[in-house]
This record gives C-alpha cells, sequence and structure tokens, in this order.
C-alpha cells in the first residue's frame, strides 16, 4: 500500500495533469469535503479538477508530511494566479476519506526579505513528534487563542525566522503583529478556536478559526521546532466564505 504522503502528492498531481486515475485515491461513497467552495463527494472533486486542469495549472510540492490517518502538505499552485496553500486528508484503508484546505494569494517577500515557501524542508527529530505537537499546542492556545501575548518568548526564540508576507523576522515582530488593533478596538487578527493539530517530526501544523481585519477566516500556521523552541513559521489565512455560498454542508473545519 503506497504511504499517505505518496497517496496525498498522487491526488493533488491529478490537477495538473488531469489523471483520471488520481481520482481512484478518493473513497467516492464516503468522502468529506470542508472546502466551501466545493461540492461534496468525489463528483464535487472530480469537476474541480477537470475545471482547474483546463488552466495548465502547476503544482508545487514544498513540504509534505504524515501524522496518523493523516497527510499534509505545503503547496505552491499557479492556475491564473499563484497560491499558497495547505492541504490536509485523513485516509482510512488507502483511500482518502476527508479533506480540508487553506489558500491565499502568494504575497510578495515580506520586509525580512522571506517568501510564504521558503525555508526549511527536512522533517528531522521523529522521535519527539509527540513532544513538539504539545509545545506548539500549548502555545496555540494561550498565546493565539487566550491572547497572552507576554507568553510569546517562553515558546519562541528572539530570532524567529518569519514568512507570514507583512511580519518581519524575530518574536518582538510576531507579538507586536498579535497585538495590533484595528480602529474599533477589536484585534486585527484574532483566533477564536484551534480544530485541529498535525505534526510530524520537528514541524506542527495548527488549523484555526479566527478572523483577520474583521473578515472570518481560516487561519493555518505551521511551525518548526528546535531544542524545544518555535524557531520558524509559515502561515495562510483565507476569508471562509459566507454560508449561503457554501456548496457543501461540512463545515470549513
Amino acid at each position: 500500500m503506497m504511504a499517505k504522503k505518496e497517496l496525498l502528492q498522487k491526488l493533488l498531481k491529478g490537477i495538473e495533469t488531469g489523471d483520471p486515475e488520481a481520482a481512484t485515491v478518493v473513497n467516492e461513497d464516503t468522502y468529506i469535503q470542508h472546502n466551501p467552495r466545493t461540492g461534496g463527494g468525489s463528483l464535487g472533486l472530480a469537476e474541480l479538477f477537470a475545471h482547474l486542469a483546463s488552466t495548465n495549472p502547476r503544482v508545487t510540492f514544498v513540504r509534505v508530511f504524515e501524522d496518523g490517518d493523516f497527510a499534509f502538505a505545503h503547496n505552491e499552485y499557479d492556475f491564473n494566479g499563484v497560491e499558497v496553500a495547505f492541504e490536509v486528508f485523513r485516509f482510512e484503508n488507502g483511500k482518502a476519506v476527508e479533506h480540508w484546505d487553506n489558500i491565499q494569494m502568494r504575497q510578495p517577500p515580506n520586509p525580512s526579505g522571506r517568501g510564504m515557501l521558503d525555508g526549511e524542508t527536512a522533517i528531522t527529530d521523529l522521535d519527539k513528534t509527540e513532544v513538539n505537537r504539545a509545545l506548539v499546542t500549548t502555545f496555540a492556545q494561550k498565546v493565539l487563542v487566550e491572547r497572552r501575548h507576554e507568553l510569546l518568548e517562553t515558546f519562541a526564540v528572539d530570532d524567529l525566522v518569519q514568512h507570514d508576507p507583512e511580519i518581519p523576522d524575530s518574536s518582538t515582530s510576531l507579538r507586536a503583529s498579535l497585538e495590533a488593533l484595528l480602529p474599533d478596538g477589536t484585534p486585527r487578527i484574532a483566533y477564536q478556536h484551534l480544530h485541529r493539530v498535525l505534526a510530524e517530526g520537528n514541524f506542527v501544523l495548527c488549523m484555526c478559526e479566527g478572523s483577520k481585519n474583521g473578515v472570518h477566516s481560516g487561519l493555518y500556521d505551521l511551525f518548526r521546532v528546535a531544542d524545544g523552541k518555535i524557531v520558524e513559521h509559515w502561515n495562510t489565512v483565507s476569508a471562509i466564505a459566507p454560508r449561503h455560498e457554501w456548496k457543501n454542508e461540512n463545515g470549513k473545519f
């Protein structure tokens, strides 16, 4: 049986190639789609792939991970514009049965000159997966959701490498961004619920719901951990379609 990482790549390459074999990765009887703009089941997925294939798309895998029943990837898509995506699939018996994603148009390099996808790719410290998962879960809950920003430096190194397109390197810069307020006094970026944490070795992905600039959004954050501290950060922010535009009933998360 193919590894879940390989199954994920076979499936998503179908966007680029239009290869009908890619659809065999999906269990069409049980597939649950969490992209609100995509129809439920494999028919919705097949229709989406057919549409995308007509745009001569390119799918580039930058980081691909596996965590139990899940595989997740950090990708670049080039359709009619270049996008950065986190893709998450749950598998049963070698078939994809559930899918989540969070996609943002690629932005110019941030003030430190870093892009949304560059940086470390090597998966290491597999024996520390659960320790790193616990560290980042606590960070996400306490610092991001509960807004206890004074604890940030407890979890992250001072010279944090930052790939958020709006924030320069350093934990101080990240804290300033998290503390920023809108004119009405509400947070510019607000993490409201931590839905899922996936990990492999030194990388941990947090799937959160919240808002940015007052817009209900999916907030996905990938962290790299070294020696018990967060040392590098990537993210995507994606507005969640209003309820009346959903094409399935499963919800974003």
